[in-house]
């Protein structure tokens, strides 16, 4: 005997949302005439599924809560890195038939195979980079009680070391994929971090939330990032001449050696010059020598009169 399924009191309202959401399915697709239909897209929770085993492989003890003693540690790490692989593998391959899609080139079968290749051969350099980070954060923040602590809770650890791995995806064409990691951690932390970005070894972000690093920086060695620095694109006026696809360098390069503090917003392809110290809610569009220490001005003490004053001013009366 069938069972019979309930009506859901609510059967008008999703018969009518029905028929607009095909409306509106039919409208994209006329709009989009010309494009080949792809079945499949590459996934953000399979993605997460990868890179939950390529951090346990990385870092088996911990992230990935091995127990197993260290005769057993290599195949721990092998097998993990065998899920991620394949994983990435599935993803990389529905990013490709993606790009077909769109265009009149095609792939050679085995080329999803290649890139998961040469990323598996940056996975030691990875690790490297990351051990770095750790440190950098372990030695720039009092509150640190071990680097461990950093590795397994600070969001700024978590974010570098998406980035890590998108960033090695994005330099062997899995751009989809790697944008996707990137914001698996940008959904946990507050962290954006383009995988295109290019990030030099000792890397630290204290706190975290709100920063934002565009495609085309450039950052040093030991840098120090704090919370809701942005450094971002200065939009040139003549965009709609060059084409808002077209890819050109327009954000920061930032040298080795500088902290940028909370708040400040650095825009343009600006070159902050090795060991210079950007104070915070800063707004820069222009070049900083090496050495330099920039500032906002102080904040004034007021005496009851001044205060007032300015009190006034502000609710838009007189004092």
């Amino acid at each position: 005997m069938t069972a019979t399924l309930p009506v859901s009191p609510f059967a008008a309202e999703i018969a009518q949302a029905v028929s607009e959401l095909n409306a509106a399915r039919s409208t994209w697709r006329r709009r989009q005439a010309g494009r080949h239909a792809v079945a499949h897209f590459p996934s953000p929770s399979e993605l997460a599924r990868a890179i939950e085993h390529l951090s346990a492989a990385l870092f088996p003890v911990r992230l990935g809560e091995f127990r197993g003693g260290a005769a057993r540690e290599d195949d721990f790490v092998a097998e993990r890195l065998g899920q991620a692989l394949a994983l990435l593998r599935e993803q990389i391959a529905r990013e490709l038939d993606y790009w077909e899609a769109e265009s009149s080139e095609t792939f050679d079968a085995d080329h999803p195979d290649t890139i998961v290749r040469l990323f598996a051969a940056t996975l030691p350099e990875v690790r490297t980079l990351v051990d770095s980070d750790v440190e950098a954060a372990f030695i720039g923040d009092p509150a640190a009680r071990s680097a461990d602590e950093i590795l397994i809770s600070y969001p700024g650890a978590l974010a570098i070391l998406h980035h890590r791995i998108a960033h090695e995806l994005h330099k062997l064409g899995a751009a989809i994929v790697a944008r996707i990691i990137s914001e698996l951690a940008n959904a946990r932390t507050g962290i954006d971090i383009h995988p295109g970005a290019t990030i030099g070894p000792s890397f630290f972000i204290d706190h975290g939330t709100g920063v934002v690093i565009g495609e085309t920086a450039i950052i040093g060695a030991n840098v120090r990032l704090y919370q809701h620095v942005t450094l971002g694109a200065r939009t040139p006026l003549g965009l709609a001449r060059v084409g808002p696809r077209d890819r050109f360098a327009r954000h920061p390069i930032v040298e080795d050696d500088v902290i940028v503090y909370a708040g400040a917003t650095i825009l343009g392809r600006v070159t902050i010059g090795r060991g210079s110290t950007i104070g915070g809610n800063v707004w820069l569009l222009r070049d900083v020598p090496a050495g330099s220490v920039v500032l906002q001005p102080e904040a004034r003490r007021l005496d009851q009169a001044g205060a007032r004053e300015i009190a006034a001013e502000l609710r838009g009366g007189a004092a």
